[in-house]
Protein backbone atom coordinates (compact mmCIF):
# COMPACT_ATOMS: atom_id res chain seq x y z
CA UNK A 1 0.00 0.00 0.00
CA UNK A 2 3.00 2.84 1.09
CA UNK A 3 4.31 1.91 -2.47
CA UNK A 4 1.38 4.11 -4.26
CA UNK A 5 1.81 7.02 -1.94
CA UNK A 6 3.45 9.60 -2.61
CA UNK A 7 6.84 10.58 -1.43
CA UNK A 8 6.69 13.79 -1.34
CA UNK A 9 5.45 15.97 1.54
CA UNK A 10 3.18 18.24 -0.66
CA UNK A 11 2.03 15.04 -2.33
CA UNK A 12 1.15 13.48 0.97
CA UNK A 13 -1.14 16.56 2.27
CA UNK A 14 -2.71 16.65 -0.98
CA UNK A 15 -3.78 13.13 -0.96
CA UNK A 16 -4.93 13.44 2.53
CA UNK A 17 -6.64 15.97 2.28
CA UNK A 18 -8.23 15.02 -1.17
CA UNK A 19 -9.80 11.83 0.87
CA UNK A 20 -11.11 13.66 3.94
CA UNK A 21 -12.79 16.64 1.39
CA UNK A 22 -13.99 13.03 -0.60
CA UNK A 23 -15.08 11.27 2.84
CA UNK A 24 -17.50 14.68 3.96
CA UNK A 25 -18.48 15.57 0.62
CA UNK A 26 -19.46 11.72 0.59
CA UNK A 27 -20.98 12.04 4.15
CA UNK A 28 -22.90 15.39 2.99
CA UNK A 29 -24.24 14.39 0.33
CA UNK A 30 -26.19 11.32 1.82
CA UNK A 31 -27.43 13.72 4.85
CA UNK A 32 -28.71 16.48 2.25
CA UNK A 33 -30.02 13.66 -0.18
CA UNK A 34 -31.95 11.62 2.52
CA UNK A 35 -33.70 15.34 4.00
CA UNK A 36 -34.11 15.92 0.33
CA UNK A 37 -35.98 12.50 0.02
CA UNK A 38 -37.66 13.16 3.04
CA UNK A 39 -39.10 17.30 1.86
CA UNK A 40 -40.21 16.15 -1.30
CA UNK A 41 -41.82 13.43 0.00
CA UNK A 42 -43.79 15.51 2.67
CA UNK A 43 -44.59 17.93 0.04
CA UNK A 44 -45.97 15.79 -2.42
CA UNK A 45 -48.22 14.10 0.36
CA UNK A 46 -49.34 17.38 2.15
CA UNK A 47 -52.07 18.38 -0.53
CA UNK A 48 -53.58 14.50 -0.40
CA UNK A 49 -53.53 14.72 3.32
CA UNK A 50 -55.21 18.20 3.60
CA UNK A 51 -57.79 17.01 0.82
CA UNK A 52 -58.54 13.90 2.71
CA UNK A 53 -58.64 15.89 6.26
CA UNK A 54 -61.12 18.21 4.92
CA UNK A 55 -63.40 15.44 3.37
CA UNK A 56 -63.39 13.21 6.66
CA UNK A 57 -64.50 17.34 8.12
CA UNK A 58 -67.42 17.47 5.96
CA UNK A 59 -68.34 13.76 6.38
CA UNK A 60 -68.33 13.67 9.63
CA UNK A 61 -70.16 16.66 9.93
CA UNK A 62 -73.02 15.43 7.32
CA UNK A 63 -76.04 13.73 7.93
CA UNK A 64 -75.33 10.23 7.39
CA UNK A 65 -78.10 9.82 4.50
CA UNK A 66 -76.19 12.30 2.22
CA UNK A 67 -72.69 11.22 3.18
CA UNK A 68 -72.89 8.86 0.10
CA UNK A 69 -73.67 11.55 -2.13
CA UNK A 70 -71.08 14.30 -0.45
CA UNK A 71 -68.28 11.87 -0.68
CA UNK A 72 -69.00 11.87 -4.81
CA UNK A 73 -68.79 15.19 -4.73
CA UNK A 74 -65.91 15.80 -2.85
CA UNK A 75 -63.96 13.36 -5.66
CA UNK A 76 -62.45 14.47 -8.65
CA UNK A 77 -59.45 15.78 -10.31
CA UNK A 78 -57.40 12.43 -9.15
CA UNK A 79 -59.17 11.94 -6.22
CA UNK A 80 -61.83 9.21 -5.21
CA UNK A 81 -63.69 8.91 -1.70
CA UNK A 82 -66.38 6.79 -0.51
CA UNK A 83 -68.48 5.35 2.76
CA UNK A 84 -67.79 1.71 3.47
CA UNK A 85 -68.41 -0.47 5.95
CA UNK A 86 -64.85 -1.98 5.71
CA UNK A 87 -61.56 -0.39 5.20
CA UNK A 88 -60.17 -0.28 2.05
CA UNK A 89 -56.57 -0.77 3.11
CA UNK A 90 -57.20 -4.10 5.11
CA UNK A 91 -59.76 -5.04 2.27
CA UNK A 92 -56.63 -5.03 -0.15
CA UNK A 93 -54.72 -6.47 2.60
CA UNK A 94 -52.15 -3.67 2.20
CA UNK A 95 -49.36 -2.88 4.41
CA UNK A 96 -49.85 -0.28 6.47
CA UNK A 97 -47.25 2.57 6.94
CA UNK A 98 -47.13 3.47 10.58
CA UNK A 99 -45.41 7.03 9.69
CA UNK A 100 -47.95 7.64 7.41
CA UNK A 101 -50.89 7.15 9.80
CA UNK A 102 -49.38 9.17 12.79
CA UNK A 103 -48.98 11.86 10.53
CA UNK A 104 -52.55 11.60 9.38
CA UNK A 105 -53.73 10.98 12.73
CA UNK A 106 -51.56 14.24 14.37
CA UNK A 107 -53.49 16.46 11.45
CA UNK A 108 -56.79 14.56 11.78
CA UNK A 109 -57.06 15.35 15.17
CA UNK A 110 -55.12 19.47 14.48
CA UNK A 111 -58.79 19.55 12.70
CA UNK A 112 -61.35 18.75 15.25
CA UNK A 113 -61.99 15.40 13.18
CA UNK A 114 -62.58 12.65 16.00
CA UNK A 115 -61.66 9.36 15.00
CA UNK A 116 -61.07 6.11 16.28
CA UNK A 117 -58.90 4.39 13.76
CA UNK A 118 -56.62 5.04 10.80
CA UNK A 119 -55.19 3.28 8.30
CA UNK A 120 -52.84 4.28 5.56
CA UNK A 121 -50.20 3.19 2.52
CA UNK A 122 -49.08 3.91 -0.64
CA UNK A 123 -49.34 2.33 -3.44
CA UNK A 124 -47.90 2.88 -7.09
CA UNK A 125 -49.89 2.03 -9.84
CA UNK A 126 -48.34 1.77 -13.70
CA UNK A 127 -50.03 2.96 -16.26
CA UNK A 128 -49.48 3.99 -20.03
CA UNK A 129 -49.32 7.44 -20.77
CA UNK A 130 -52.39 9.06 -23.79
CA UNK A 131 -49.88 11.15 -25.52
CA UNK A 132 -46.62 8.65 -26.54
CA UNK A 133 -47.36 5.47 -24.98
CA UNK A 134 -44.67 5.64 -22.56
CA UNK A 135 -44.49 3.27 -18.99
CA UNK A 136 -44.93 5.59 -16.04
CA UNK A 137 -45.52 5.31 -12.40
CA UNK A 138 -48.33 6.93 -10.66
CA UNK A 139 -48.11 6.83 -6.70
CA UNK A 140 -51.59 6.95 -4.66
CA UNK A 141 -52.11 6.98 -0.86
CA UNK A 142 -54.73 4.48 0.30
CA UNK A 143 -56.32 5.82 3.62
CA UNK A 144 -59.14 4.97 5.14
CA UNK A 145 -60.86 7.00 8.51
CA UNK A 146 -63.17 5.15 10.72
CA UNK A 147 -66.21 7.90 11.10
CA UNK A 148 -67.82 8.74 14.56
CA UNK A 149 -70.83 6.37 13.28
CA UNK A 150 -68.81 3.74 12.92
CA UNK A 151 -68.23 3.14 9.12
CA UNK A 152 -65.11 4.33 6.89
CA UNK A 153 -64.28 6.92 4.91
CA UNK A 154 -62.05 5.44 2.08
CA UNK A 155 -59.81 7.92 0.46
CA UNK A 156 -57.50 6.83 -3.03
CA UNK A 157 -55.50 10.27 -3.32
CA UNK A 158 -52.97 10.86 -6.37
CA UNK A 159 -49.81 12.05 -5.43
CA UNK A 160 -47.62 14.37 -6.59
CA UNK A 161 -45.21 13.32 -8.42
CA UNK A 162 -41.52 13.46 -6.68
CA UNK A 163 -38.57 15.96 -8.29
CA UNK A 164 -36.57 13.17 -10.15
CA UNK A 165 -33.92 15.74 -10.85
CA UNK A 166 -33.23 16.57 -7.15
CA UNK A 167 -30.13 13.26 -6.93
CA UNK A 168 -28.95 14.37 -9.78
CA UNK A 169 -28.84 17.97 -9.12
CA UNK A 170 -27.40 17.52 -6.00
CA UNK A 171 -24.43 15.13 -6.48
CA UNK A 172 -23.69 18.11 -9.22
CA UNK A 173 -23.60 20.64 -6.82
CA UNK A 174 -21.48 17.93 -4.44
CA UNK A 175 -19.01 17.53 -6.91
CA UNK A 176 -18.30 21.31 -8.24
CA UNK A 177 -17.78 22.07 -4.54
CA UNK A 178 -15.28 19.49 -4.36
CA UNK A 179 -13.35 20.51 -7.02
CA UNK A 180 -13.32 24.19 -6.32
CA UNK A 181 -12.46 23.37 -3.09
CA UNK A 182 -9.66 20.56 -4.26
CA UNK A 183 -8.42 23.19 -6.82
CA UNK A 184 -7.82 25.62 -4.08
CA UNK A 185 -5.92 23.29 -2.29
CA UNK A 186 -3.59 22.21 -5.24
CA UNK A 187 -3.05 26.18 -5.94
CA UNK A 188 -1.58 26.52 -2.22
CA UNK A 189 0.35 23.23 -2.48
CA UNK A 190 1.88 24.49 -5.46
CA UNK A 191 2.52 27.60 -4.09
CA UNK A 192 4.36 25.80 -1.54
CA UNK A 193 6.16 22.71 -3.73
CA UNK A 194 7.63 25.23 -5.70
CA UNK A 195 9.98 27.19 -3.03
CA UNK A 196 10.35 23.66 -1.10
CA UNK A 197 11.74 22.41 -4.77
CA UNK A 198 14.08 25.50 -5.16
CA UNK A 199 15.78 24.95 -1.73
CA UNK A 200 16.16 21.14 -1.68
CA UNK A 201 18.00 21.71 -5.36
CA UNK A 202 20.28 24.63 -4.18
CA UNK A 203 20.84 22.33 -0.77
CA UNK A 204 21.84 19.82 -2.96
CA UNK A 205 24.03 21.46 -5.25
CA UNK A 206 25.58 23.49 -2.48
CA UNK A 207 29.70 22.27 -2.04
CA UNK A 208 30.31 24.66 1.04
CA UNK A 209 32.80 26.74 -1.26
CA UNK A 210 30.25 28.33 -3.88
CA UNK A 211 29.83 31.70 -1.58
CA UNK A 212 27.72 32.51 -4.87
CA UNK A 213 24.90 30.30 -4.18
CA UNK A 214 21.63 31.90 -3.22
CA UNK A 215 18.07 30.88 -2.51
CA UNK A 216 15.66 33.12 -3.37
CA UNK A 217 12.83 34.17 -1.15
CA UNK A 218 8.91 33.76 -2.27
CA UNK A 219 5.91 32.14 -1.28
CA UNK A 220 4.37 32.74 2.05
CA UNK A 221 6.33 33.93 4.37
CA UNK A 222 7.63 30.89 6.07
CA UNK A 223 9.07 29.54 3.28
CA UNK A 224 10.39 33.04 2.74
CA UNK A 225 11.99 33.36 6.73
CA UNK A 226 13.16 29.73 5.72
CA UNK A 227 14.80 30.90 2.30
CA UNK A 228 16.77 33.71 4.27
CA UNK A 229 17.87 31.64 7.07
CA UNK A 230 19.09 29.10 4.90
CA UNK A 231 20.95 32.09 2.60
CA UNK A 232 22.64 33.06 6.31
CA UNK A 233 23.35 29.49 7.03
CA UNK A 234 25.44 29.37 3.85
CA UNK A 235 27.60 32.38 4.56
CA UNK A 236 28.42 31.66 8.13
CA UNK A 237 29.46 27.74 6.39
CA UNK A 238 31.49 29.68 3.45
CA UNK A 239 33.00 31.75 5.99
CA UNK A 240 34.09 28.79 8.16
CA UNK A 241 35.36 27.13 5.65
CA UNK A 242 37.33 30.12 4.60
CA UNK A 243 38.76 30.46 8.04
CA UNK A 244 39.76 26.45 8.05
CA UNK A 245 41.43 26.74 5.06
CA UNK A 246 43.23 30.22 5.86
CA UNK A 247 43.83 28.31 9.08
CA UNK A 248 45.78 25.56 7.74
CA UNK A 249 47.81 27.76 5.05
CA UNK A 250 49.00 29.45 7.77
CA UNK A 251 49.87 26.55 9.94
CA UNK A 252 51.56 25.09 6.91
CA UNK A 253 53.73 28.13 6.52
CA UNK A 254 54.84 28.57 10.00
CA UNK A 255 56.08 25.03 9.83
CA UNK A 256 57.72 25.35 7.03
CA UNK A 257 60.40 27.77 8.61
CA UNK A 258 61.56 25.09 11.97
CA UNK A 259 61.97 22.52 9.45
CA UNK A 260 64.38 23.93 7.29
CA UNK A 261 65.85 24.90 10.48
CA UNK A 262 66.03 21.12 11.58
CA UNK A 263 67.60 20.56 7.73
CA UNK A 264 70.34 22.68 8.16
CA UNK A 265 71.07 20.99 11.62
CA UNK A 266 70.56 17.73 9.97
CA UNK A 267 72.93 18.27 7.47
CA UNK A 268 75.59 18.90 10.22
CA UNK A 269 75.11 15.38 12.07
CA UNK A 270 78.75 13.48 11.49
CA UNK A 271 76.58 9.83 11.59
CA UNK A 272 75.37 9.47 7.80
CA UNK A 273 73.12 6.77 8.52
CA UNK A 274 71.34 8.83 11.50
CA UNK A 275 71.56 12.19 8.85
CA UNK A 276 70.36 10.42 6.09
CA UNK A 277 67.25 8.94 8.08
CA UNK A 278 66.84 12.90 9.82
CA UNK A 279 66.52 14.47 6.03
CA UNK A 280 64.27 11.68 5.03
CA UNK A 281 61.51 12.23 8.08
CA UNK A 282 61.97 16.12 7.46
CA UNK A 283 61.45 15.36 3.55
CA UNK A 284 58.55 13.30 4.54
CA UNK A 285 57.06 15.93 6.80
CA UNK A 286 57.54 18.85 4.34
CA UNK A 287 55.62 16.45 1.40
CA UNK A 288 52.95 16.31 4.03
CA UNK A 289 52.96 19.78 4.35
CA UNK A 290 52.43 20.50 0.82
CA UNK A 291 49.39 18.43 0.46
CA UNK A 292 48.06 20.24 3.46
CA UNK A 293 48.57 23.59 1.65
CA UNK A 294 47.63 22.14 -1.77
CA UNK A 295 44.08 21.27 -0.20
CA UNK A 296 43.94 24.44 1.30
CA UNK A 297 44.40 26.15 -1.51
CA UNK A 298 41.66 23.90 -3.68
CA UNK A 299 39.21 24.77 -1.13
CA UNK A 300 39.64 28.67 -2.01
CA UNK A 301 41.78 28.41 -5.51
CA UNK A 302 42.98 32.20 -6.91
CA UNK A 303 43.76 30.72 -10.63
CA UNK A 304 40.67 32.44 -12.65
CA UNK A 305 39.44 29.79 -14.82
CA UNK A 306 38.49 29.78 -18.30
CA UNK A 307 37.68 27.44 -21.27
CA UNK A 308 40.20 24.83 -21.70
CA UNK A 309 40.61 21.70 -24.02
CA UNK A 310 40.13 19.14 -21.52
CA UNK A 311 41.01 16.59 -23.30
CA UNK A 312 44.19 18.05 -24.52
CA UNK A 313 45.43 19.15 -20.64
CA UNK A 314 44.47 15.28 -19.38
CA UNK A 315 46.37 13.87 -22.32
CA UNK A 316 49.64 16.48 -21.37
CA UNK A 317 49.12 14.75 -17.63
CA UNK A 318 48.80 11.60 -18.99
CA UNK A 319 52.38 12.22 -21.23
CA UNK A 320 54.12 13.31 -17.69
CA UNK A 321 53.85 10.13 -16.33
CA UNK A 322 55.14 8.09 -19.57
CA UNK A 323 58.07 10.07 -19.91
CA UNK A 324 58.72 8.69 -16.48
CA UNK A 325 57.97 5.45 -17.96
CA UNK A 326 55.10 4.79 -16.41
CA UNK A 327 52.36 2.37 -18.06
CA UNK A 328 49.80 5.51 -18.30
CA UNK A 329 47.80 4.72 -21.67
CA UNK A 330 45.50 7.95 -22.56
CA UNK A 331 42.51 7.25 -24.80
CA UNK A 332 43.03 9.84 -27.59
CA UNK A 333 39.35 12.46 -27.73
CA UNK A 334 38.04 15.14 -29.47
CA UNK A 335 37.89 18.48 -28.73
CA UNK A 336 36.00 19.17 -25.46
CA UNK A 337 35.89 22.27 -24.12
CA UNK A 338 34.64 23.42 -20.16
CA UNK A 339 35.51 26.37 -18.11
CA UNK A 340 38.24 25.07 -15.42
CA UNK A 341 40.92 26.21 -13.27
CA UNK A 342 43.54 24.51 -15.51
CA UNK A 343 46.14 23.99 -13.00
CA UNK A 344 44.14 23.39 -10.30
CA UNK A 345 42.55 20.21 -12.42
CA UNK A 346 45.83 19.28 -13.18
CA UNK A 347 46.73 18.16 -9.95
CA UNK A 348 43.39 16.74 -9.27
CA UNK A 349 44.33 14.24 -12.30
CA UNK A 350 47.57 13.90 -11.51
CA UNK A 351 47.53 12.42 -8.16
CA UNK A 352 44.18 9.74 -9.81
CA UNK A 353 46.91 8.81 -11.92
CA UNK A 354 49.14 8.16 -10.07
CA UNK A 355 47.17 6.20 -7.38
CA UNK A 356 46.60 4.45 -10.06
CA UNK A 357 49.83 3.62 -10.93
CA UNK A 358 50.93 2.61 -7.82
CA UNK A 359 48.30 0.57 -6.49
CA UNK A 360 47.33 -1.10 -10.46
CA UNK A 361 50.99 -0.37 -11.89
CA UNK A 362 49.00 1.02 -15.44
CA UNK A 363 46.54 3.14 -16.09
CA UNK A 364 43.97 3.60 -18.24
CA UNK A 365 43.05 7.87 -19.34
CA UNK A 366 40.78 9.15 -21.07
CA UNK A 367 37.65 11.56 -21.11
CA UNK A 368 34.30 11.22 -22.73
CA UNK A 369 31.40 13.44 -23.25
CA UNK A 370 27.98 12.68 -21.36
CA UNK A 371 24.71 14.76 -21.40
CA UNK A 372 25.42 18.02 -19.52
CA UNK A 373 28.99 16.68 -18.60
CA UNK A 374 32.91 15.58 -19.05
CA UNK A 375 33.98 12.44 -17.61
CA UNK A 376 37.61 12.21 -17.05
CA UNK A 377 37.93 8.39 -16.35
CA UNK A 378 41.26 6.73 -14.62
CA UNK A 379 40.94 3.06 -14.57
CA UNK A 380 43.82 0.72 -13.26
CA UNK A 381 44.29 -2.97 -12.73
CA UNK A 382 44.89 -2.92 -9.43
CA UNK A 383 42.95 -4.83 -6.10
CA UNK A 384 40.47 -2.30 -5.81
CA UNK A 385 38.68 -0.71 -2.71
CA UNK A 386 36.16 -2.31 -0.45
CA UNK A 387 32.68 -1.32 -0.88
CA UNK A 388 32.30 -0.31 2.73
CA UNK A 389 35.51 1.90 2.02
CA UNK A 390 34.67 3.71 -0.78
CA UNK A 391 32.97 6.57 0.84
CA UNK A 392 35.67 7.05 2.97
CA UNK A 393 38.55 7.09 1.16
CA UNK A 394 38.19 10.88 -0.34
CA UNK A 395 38.06 12.04 3.45
CA UNK A 396 41.61 14.09 4.47
CA UNK A 397 43.96 11.40 6.08
CA UNK A 398 42.00 8.16 5.50
CA UNK A 399 44.41 5.51 4.16
CA UNK A 400 43.56 1.93 3.65
CA UNK A 401 47.46 1.22 3.92
CA UNK A 402 47.91 1.38 7.92
CA UNK A 403 51.43 1.27 8.62
CA UNK A 404 51.58 5.11 8.08
CA UNK A 405 54.69 5.34 5.65
CA UNK A 406 54.45 7.70 2.56
CA UNK A 407 55.97 4.88 0.57
CA UNK A 408 53.74 2.52 0.38
CA UNK A 409 49.91 4.83 2.02
CA UNK A 410 50.58 8.17 0.90
CA UNK A 411 49.80 10.88 3.31
CA UNK A 412 45.95 10.01 2.94
CA UNK A 413 45.74 13.80 1.05
CA UNK A 414 45.61 12.46 -2.78
CA UNK A 415 41.96 11.63 -3.18
CA UNK A 416 40.57 14.46 -0.92
CA UNK A 417 42.39 17.07 -2.74
CA UNK A 418 40.82 15.41 -6.20
CA UNK A 419 37.57 15.25 -4.71
CA UNK A 420 37.83 19.16 -3.50
CA UNK A 421 39.30 20.51 -6.47
CA UNK A 422 36.41 18.68 -8.42
CA UNK A 423 33.62 20.15 -5.93
CA UNK A 424 35.39 23.46 -6.60
CA UNK A 425 34.75 23.12 -10.54
CA UNK A 426 30.63 22.15 -9.61
CA UNK A 427 31.37 18.97 -10.47
CA UNK A 428 32.69 15.15 -8.26
CA UNK A 429 34.67 13.09 -8.00
CA UNK A 430 33.44 9.36 -8.26
CA UNK A 431 34.80 5.80 -7.30
CA UNK A 432 33.58 2.41 -8.23
CA UNK A 433 34.89 -0.93 -8.38
CA UNK A 434 35.49 -1.91 -12.11
CA UNK A 435 33.53 -5.76 -12.72
CA UNK A 436 36.71 -6.97 -14.35
CA UNK A 437 38.66 -5.82 -11.36
CA UNK A 438 40.44 -2.39 -10.60
CA UNK A 439 39.50 0.61 -9.55
CA UNK A 440 37.80 3.53 -12.20
CA UNK A 441 38.21 7.09 -10.60
CA UNK A 442 36.29 9.88 -12.21
CA UNK A 443 36.08 13.71 -11.89
CA UNK A 444 32.57 14.64 -13.57
CA UNK A 445 32.47 18.37 -14.22
CA UNK A 446 29.84 20.44 -15.63
CA UNK A 447 30.59 20.92 -19.83
CA UNK A 448 29.77 24.47 -20.62
CA UNK A 449 29.67 25.68 -17.05
CA UNK A 450 31.43 28.27 -15.27
CA UNK A 451 33.62 26.91 -12.20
Amino acid sequence: MRRWLPKSLVGQVILLIALALLAAQAVNFALLLNEGQRARLAQSETPALSRLVGAAQALSAAPIAQRDMLARRLSGGGTRFNIAERSNVERRNLTRDADLEQRLTAALTEAGVKTAAVMADEAKLRRQRADDQAPGVRRLLIASVLLPDGSWLNGRLTLRRPDSGFAWRLLAATLALYAIVLGAVLLIARRLARPLAEMTSAAESFRGRDAGFQIRPHGPADLRRLAEALNDMRARVVELLADKDRMIGAIGHDLRTPLASLRIRAESVPDEAERARMVATIEDLDQTLDDILALARAGQPSEAARPVDVAALVEAVAEEFVDLGKDVAFEPAERLVATIRPNSLKRAVRNLIENAVKYGERASVGVVEEPGTLRILIEDDGPGIASAELDRVTDPFYRLEPSRSRLTGGSGLGLAIARTIAEAHGGRLELSNRPEGGLAASILLPAAGAA
